[in-house]
């Protein structure tokens, strides 16, 4: 059953005849392809594809990327999520621009010391960039290789790391390891999917083991997702003729670098605007503020966590407010014009759905 010869051989017959256009697709730009590889990580090709079309208008070059403010390259970025990616990215071009001359690694070992830059990443570049041998692992090429050596070991674990990094890259064609480490993402992506893959016109079909065990919906096994941890904000959107208080959050939490409204935690959310005021008294100290809103309750599913919020609109004087949340906030703290927010300020989705539902008080001009 142990065939790498008809796996790699099939592989690549099959590919030569797909052709899936991408613009990052054949290209030897390091700075290019890593930036397609760092962007499509948790992302479907379909939504990054344009991101990266954007980055590469804004910052054709890994010098232009380096020298960008760290916000800039954020608001670039809204809507892509996993913002760590973002702030890792300008780290890694900061270090190639600025320490390695521009020039970046061409080794496997090099690439994988960039900042942000894993396994499937270095060998991703490595491959399509330099040719070298290194097979790339994720998780289309997971499906393919659980599927067709019939590996039943729950991907999350370690043993299972540790087994696929092997199969993969005793499977690679160390000949032509770009071409070939194309064909099984390009595989997975199109034809090995996860639900109803098409095995009627699969080129493994007849060695697969899950084709034929019946086991294609079973395999590969993943881990049982933890409980999703909910968490209660109530954003107070503070309102001072046509500036609202915007606050840039800080490292160890959710959205760290972006920026939204002043908020508490709570146990649970306020029901409508008097409880939301019972809540606010204490909790704003000796602010002035009339409530002019609360909005319905609105929710972001996160990969570990579900935020749920409401936004309190409330009416201040900018001199009550900054003995309060701009001293709780010294750094981060800063009134913004209604009209910019969406163009100078990186903002989470949460937020971003938020102003464009134009709040009462709170409309873009």
């Amino acid at each position: 059953m142990y065939d790498p010869n008809f796996f790699r051989s099939r592989l690549l017959k099959w590919h030569a005849t797909q052709h899936r256009p991408m613009p990052w697709k054949g290209e030897k730009d390091p700075y290019k392809v890593w930036l397609s590889e760092v962007m499509l990580q948790q992302t479907r090709v379909d939504q990054g594809w344009s991101y990266y079309e954007r980055f590469l208008e804004r910052f054709p070059t890994v010098q232009e990327l380096a020298a960008a403010p760290e916000d800039e390259v954020f608001r670039l970025w809204q809507g892509l999520g996993y913002y760590r990616r973002a702030r890792n990215l300008h780290a890694a071009a900061q270090h190639v621009a600025f320490a390695l001359n521009g020039i970046f690694p061409e080794t496997f070992e090099g690439l994988k010391a960039l900042k942000g830059v894993g396994d499937y990443t270095a060998a991703a570049v490595a491959s399509f960039v330099y040719n070298l041998p290194h097979a790339v692992l994720d998780g289309n090429v997971y499906r393919v290789l659980s599927r067709f050596w019939g590996i039943d070991t729950p991907l999350g674990s370690g043993k299972a790391q540790k087994m696929f990094a092997v199969l993969a890259q005793n499977m690679l064609d160390s000949e032509k390891p770009a071409a070939y480490n194309q064909a099984i993402m390009d595989f997975g992506a199109t034809l090995c999917v996860p639900r109803n893959p098409n095995c009627g016109v699969c080129p493994l079909h007849e060695k697969c083991f899950a084709a034929q065990h019946n086991r294609v919906s079973t395999l590969p096994v993943k881990n049982k997702a933890a409980a999703k941890k909910t968490r209660n904000f109530l954003y107070v959107v503070l309102n001072a003729g046509d500036e609202v208080l915007m606050v840039r959050r800080g490292e160890g939490d959710v959205w760290s670098g972006l920026y939204d409204f002043p908020l508490f935690e709570l146990p649970e959310l306020p029901a409508d605007k008097t409880a939301a005021e019972m809540l606010l008294k204490p909790l704003l100290g000796g602010v002035k503020w009339r409530l002019m809103d609360l909005s319905k309750p609105m929710v972001q599913v996160l990969t570990h966590q579900k935020i749920c919020a409401v936004f309190a609109e409330l009416e201040v004087k900018k001199s009550d407010v900054l003995g309060y949340f701009n001293s709780k906030n010294a750094e981060n703290a800063v009134w913004a014009k209604r009209f910019n927010l969406k163009k100078m300020y990186a903002l989470p989705r949460l937020i971003d759905r938020y102003v464009q539902n134009n709040a009462v008080t709170l409309r873009l001009f």
